[in-house]
């Protein structure tokens, strides 16, 4: 079950949607897209029912860039106000009550210290540019999260291997757990093994054979939520 989420007590503002996990392992994640979507994607929905099925309390949400515009790339000038967004998301999954959460969506008012709605840990969850500037926020505040779950996340620029996107993975101090296909443009599994050695905390990397950036595969997509659920839940415990 999920429903409209919004806050807009503080900038910037987090709207998006709240997905209740109906028997809650006490963690939760905030999730977000790409450069070229939104929080609505086919993907993300997937993989938020899938984590609330699993346990997880799932805030899915759009990016500060998306909310200005709702087509097009983000530029980057707004890097900075993106993980500004993220790190809101993540307070307020973290630091709301569950009566306070519960009135920034349409679900039914819960029980005061509903564990599903106040998380003891948080994590961040991103796909491709989203899971980077989630990556790079933790780097800088490992206070801000508890963990990583990074989708498709975008190494280089594809043909461009020289222009690594690694300069803060050695601060990264919190688990990290990729989900990565092998045809993706962005990294080589090669490369993307030979980036996380470079990683200081516990790292994992879930392979998707033939999965391209977007990570659907036809004959494995409704099965890849699932199990890239239940293998994130195993790494974090």
């Amino acid at each position: 079950m999920f429903a409209a989420f919004e806050d807009v007590a503080a900038e910037p503002v987090v709207r998006g949607f709240l997905h209740e996990p109906g028997e809650p392992n006490g963690d939760g994640v905030v999730l977000t897209h790409g450069a070229g979507g939104n929080c609505k994607m086919k993907l993300l929905v997937a993989v938020a029912e899938a984590l609330a099925a699993g346990g997880f309390v799932v805030l899915r949400f759009d990016l500060p860039f998306r909310l200005a515009r709702p087509f097009g790339p983000p530029h980057p000038g707004t890097a900075e106000r993106d993980r500004a967004g993220i790190r809101r998301a993540a307070a307020l999954l973290r630091g709301g009550t569950s009566a306070e959460i519960a009135e920034k969506t349409h679900l039914p008012k819960p029980k005061v210290g509903h564990p599903g709605l106040e998380p003891a840990r948080v994590f961040l969850a991103g796909q491709s540019y989203g899971g980077r500037q989630a990556s790079m926020l933790l780097a800088e505040d490992p206070e801000a999260a508890d963990g990583l779950l990074l989708l498709s996340y975008p190494l280089h620029p594809p043909g461009k291997a020289q222009q690594m996107r690694t300069e803060h993975f050695p601060r990264l101090s919190k688990p990290v757990f990729f989900v990565h296909g092998t045809g993706d443009p962005f990294a080589t599994s090669e490369e993307l093994q030979g980036a996380v050695g470079l990683i200081p905390a516990r790292h994992k990397v879930l392979e998707v054979e033939n999965a391209g950036h977007d990570l659907l595969v036809k004959k494995s997509s409704g099965e890849l939520p699932e199990r890239m659920a239940r293998e994130f839940r195993e790494f974090v415990k």
